[in-house]
């Protein structure tokens, strides 16, 4: 499981149990089974009318992608980069058909399948970066149904207001709390579920897909730059220094707070000890 996504829902039982505890004399008061579908129901049915059944049904699938801790294999990738390269220099293209066979990424399989049949350059970024806008154009688009669900819930939560509202005004002439205090909760908690929803599941799940894509487009640049100089026929060492920088780890690009030979020397020093 992603070890952030298990953070935050643990810390939002933390702030929801604070809130039932301490803040109210009884913890059913803040459950309201009519509000809360009416929250769910009208945004489930405004996001049904918005976007066509196969994207929404869509999200099942990228809700599991939150929960679940994804590896790029960027390393794997530069690995095979580097091996490819090697084997290419050579001219042995068959050693490199068949280490297509056992790539597991299609991005980069079409890559080097285009520089094999000799392709060119040219024709080769274009497709590839096609490729890419199109990845990045679909999974945004994922994104934003669970942004277009956020905006959508506060919505049907005021809606779910102004009902309860309307039903309490209705019987205020009889004084009878029993009525109105039931009616008053479905106009007050609607609201709060409406909010509820938007700010703790649908923004953050949202969140996460579009860092997931940026994750994965920086994988797909640096695969595109490592064709780009397997077409150039650089040395595979330079190929291999070059797409190590897209993940290399810096905590300032400007300045290391101290030289590297120190660095290591007070690595090997803990070390030793």
């Amino acid at each position: 499981m992603n070890p952030s996504t298990l953070i935050g829902i643990l810390a939002s039982c933390v702030l929801l149990a604070s809130v039932l505890l301490f803040t109210a004399e009884s913890p059913q008061s803040f459950i309201n089974l009519p509000g809360l579908g009416i929250v769910v129901a009208g945004t489930l049915a405004a996001t049904f009318i918005s976007y066509p059944l196969k994207e929404v049904l869509r999200v099942v699938r990228l809700v599991a992608i939150v929960f679940r801790r994804e590896n790029t294999y960027i390393r794997d990738d530069i690995s095979e980069l580097v091996d490819m390269s090697r084997l290419w220099l050579k001219g042995d293209v068959r050693a490199v058909e068949a280490s297509l066979e056992q790539t597991r990424n299609p991005f980069l399989r079409t890559g080097i399948q285009l520089v094999i049949a000799n392709t060119k350059e040219d024709e080769i970024f274009d497709l590839l970066r096609w490729r890419i806008s199109r990845l990045k154009a679909r999974e945004h688009a994922e994104a934003q149904i669970f942004r277009t669900m956020a905006n959508y819930a506060p919505a049907f939560g005021m809606i779910g207001t102004l009902v309860g509202l309307v039903n309490m005004l209705e019987v205020m002439e009889a004084g009878d709390l029993n009525v109105i205090g039931p009616r008053m909760a479905v106009a007050l908690l609607t609201t709060f579920y409406g909010i509820l929803l938007a700010n703790l599941i649908f923004k953050p799940i949202a969140v996460k897909l579009e860092r997931r894509t940026e994750e994965r487009l920086i994988a797909m640049n640096m695969v595109l730059e490592g064709i780009s100089l397997i077409t150039k026929r650089r040395l595979p060492s330079f190929i291999e220094e070059t797409l190590n920088s897209f993940v290399a780890n810096y905590h300032d690009e400007i300045r290391d707070p101290e030289p590297p030979a120190r660095q290591r020397d007070s690595s090997e020093t803990g070390q030793h000890a």
